[in-house]
């Protein structure tokens, strides 16, 4: 259902040059709306007003040509009129009725239609107030009243799509359509379920029915824009679209419905332009607007906007999930936190959405966020192939892997992350050099800690280095980074983690285990960094590892500089004490961070 702001104006059809002098003939009434020309109808009826403001049947026609042009609120006066006069026909209450529920008037659309005559068509405008208000009691009292005429199952149908049942909505539909071929509008209104229900192609083939016969069918085309979106991408979509600048004059590409459209399809150019004016209409506005925020990083505004929305479809309840998600790890709130995981769970676990796409990430984000890592993969593996190329299934994707100790599938999925962004961030270098580690290829971890600038994170990022070589017995490279945070901050813990790593580190050597044995005078060189009057026990541990050095012939002479980044982070040793606590040296870092990336969030066109 489109409200009146958002409702697409019919396109005039046929027409060529008119006749020109005597012969010219003005249209009458019927011929207008065989055409679907509302608006020369609406010309007419003014004309014709002007002549008689009293003519009933003329008010009556204007009125319905006003409904059937979007005009709602135009066609609402004049029945208010109509009902003004004396012995009013009651059927003006229900027209006034579906005027109201067209704007958006609930209320007064349910209070206005109870003063009409019972008919079939005050059951339904009732039904469908009753959804919108949320009254199930009603909902149902108002259903059992339906009967099995095309009007009462279409509308019926209707309140299935707005539920989101889609599949009864399409049952509903194809039946009809079966027993009334030359109803060709069903065609569209199967489409859109199709397209509702992601098979995109199938919308497209069943569209093409009617766009034979309507090829400028503003509704259609639009259709067919968002299933080529889905399909393909946004320009394709946008060409689609073009169709309608031509029979038009461009006017319907200036219709709020199409221009929200043209937002989604160019990737969120002019959102908050367009956007923000349209509020709910279409519901997908609002949504976007959020959408767009997130994706700049502005979280707070977007909960500001979805945070008194109550959620009633699928996506809803996602972007609700993704925003509480976002600003519980931007606060590190656990409140947040749970109502995300909370809503995830809602729609995974859902019987409609269980065994979509977007309903497996929302089980992988429910179990992310409650950091049960083995569930989180059983559901991503299952549509890893629909995303081989997407850096936040990727990053969630490595980051459990990694979680399970599945390091070398780990590393793979976190380097195939493309956006700069993402590759600057902490978490990701983080695990990424678990992964390194993990995998034996500790000399990476430490090109990654020395490409890193100097701030909070490289120490982190040196703290996990440092006890997870030690763990791995990667002593060499846990010896040079023990050594660069003992100098940062003078911690017996630091100390220790540093003897024990150029102890290792000896030992490998001698097992053969360490390839570059010049690697010994570099250790040498680390110990000597410290008074060995203070601790005697280094000179001991110094003097054995010459001695074996000279005896295997490995030059000895000379001091080793370190690791080379003991100049530029030797400010921050007090710094270093207050950002994490201190740590012995064979215990494990536990320093990688568990950041959720939401991966479900797709601009919402509206079909």
């Amino acid at each position: 259902m489109i409200l009146s702001k958002s409702r697409v104006a019919p396109t005039v059809r046929g027409g060529g040059e008119g006749k020109v002098g005597a012969e010219a003939k003005v249209p009458d009434l019927e011929e207008f709306l065989a055409k679907r020309d509302y608006q020369g109808a609406i010309a007419l009826m003014q004309f014709k007003r002007h002549a008689n403001k009293h003519d009933v049947r003329n008010l009556e026609n204007l009125a319905y040509c006003h409904f059937h042009f979007g005009e709602h609120d135009k066609a609402l006066v004049i029945y208010k009129d109509l009902l003004a006069l004396d012995d009013p026909d009651p059927l003006f209450y229900t027209y006034a009725a579906a005027c109201s529920y067209y704007m958006g008037l609930y209320k007064d659309a349910d209070a206005t239609a109870l003063q009409g005559p019972r008919c079939p068509l005050q059951t339904r405008i009732l039904f469908h107030c009753a959804h919108k208000m949320g009254d199930e009691t009603k909902l149902m009292q108002y259903h059992q009243q339906l009967t099995e005429s095309i009007e009462d199952q279409l509308s019926l149908a209707s309140i299935h799509f707005q539920r989101s049942h889609y599949q009864e909505a399409t049952d509903i539909y194809k039946r009809l359509l079966l027993e009334n071929r030359e109803y060709l509008a069903l065609n569209v209104y199967v489409a859109l379920c199709y397209c509702k229900l992601d098979y995109y192609d199938v919308s497209l083939e069943i569209l093409q029915v009617y766009l034979n016969a309507f090829s400028d069918s503003a509704l259609s085309v639009n259709l067919k824009a968002c299933n080529s979106f889905r399909m393909y991408n946004g320009k394709a979509a946008e060409n689609e679209l073009r169709v309608l600048a031509g029979p038009s004059g461009g006017s319907f590409m200036e219709n709020a419905l199409i221009r929200h459209n043209l937002v989604v399809f160019r990737g969120g150019d002019n959102a908050l332009q367009v956007l923000p004016p349209l509020g709910d209409v279409p519901p997908e506005a609002r949504l976007n607007l959020v959408i767009h925020y997130l994706r700049h990083s502005e979280v707070s505004e977007a909960f500001n906007l979805i945070k008194d929305m109550e959620p009633t479809t699928p996506q809803e309840y996602i972007l609700k999930g993704v925003v509480h998600a976002s600003i519980g790890q931007a606060k590190d709130s656990q409140e947040h936190l749970k109502t995300a995981q909370q809503y995830f769970q809602l729609v995974g676990a859902s019987a409609s959405e269980c065994d979509t796409i977007p309903g497996r990430q929302c089980m992988s984000s429910c179990f992310f966020l409650l950091k049960q890592f083995d569930d989180v993969l059983v559901f991503l593996s299952s549509i890893r192939s629909y995303f081989p190329n997407d850096d936040d299934f990727n990053w969630n994707y490595g980051i459990a892997k990694a979680a399970t100790g599945k390091f070398k599938e780990a590393e793979e999925a976190l380097l195939s992350i493309s956006a700069e962004k993402y590759r600057r961030d902490y978490c990701l270098l983080s695990w990424l050099t678990r992964c390194y580690i993990m995998n034996g290829k500790a000399n990476l971890a430490w090109e990654l800690y020395l490409r890193l600038e100097t701030s909070d994170e490289s120490y982190q990022l040196l703290q996990l280095i440092a006890n997870d070589c030690y763990r791995m017995g990667s002593f060499y490279f846990a010896a040079k980074a023990f050594d660069v945070l003992e100098r940062l901050d003078p911690a017996p813990e630091y100390l220790e983690g540093k003897k024990g790593a150029c102890v290792g580190t000896f030992q490998a050597i001698i097992a053969g285990k360490q390839r570059d044995k010049e690697a010994l005078r570099e250790v040498v060189a680390m110990l000597q960094n410290n008074d060995s009057s203070a601790n005697p026990q280094i000179e001991m541990i110094a003097r054995v590892m010459k001695k074996w050095g000279k005896e295997n012939g490995i030059n000895m002479g000379g001091s080793s500089s370190g690791p080379g980044r003991l100049s530029s982070l030797g400010s921050r040793r007090s710094a270093g004490r207050r950002i994490v606590g201190r740590m012995a040296g064979p215990r494990a870092g536990g320093l990688c961070m568990y950041i959720w990336r939401c991966a479900l969030y797709v601009p919402l066109p509206v079909p």
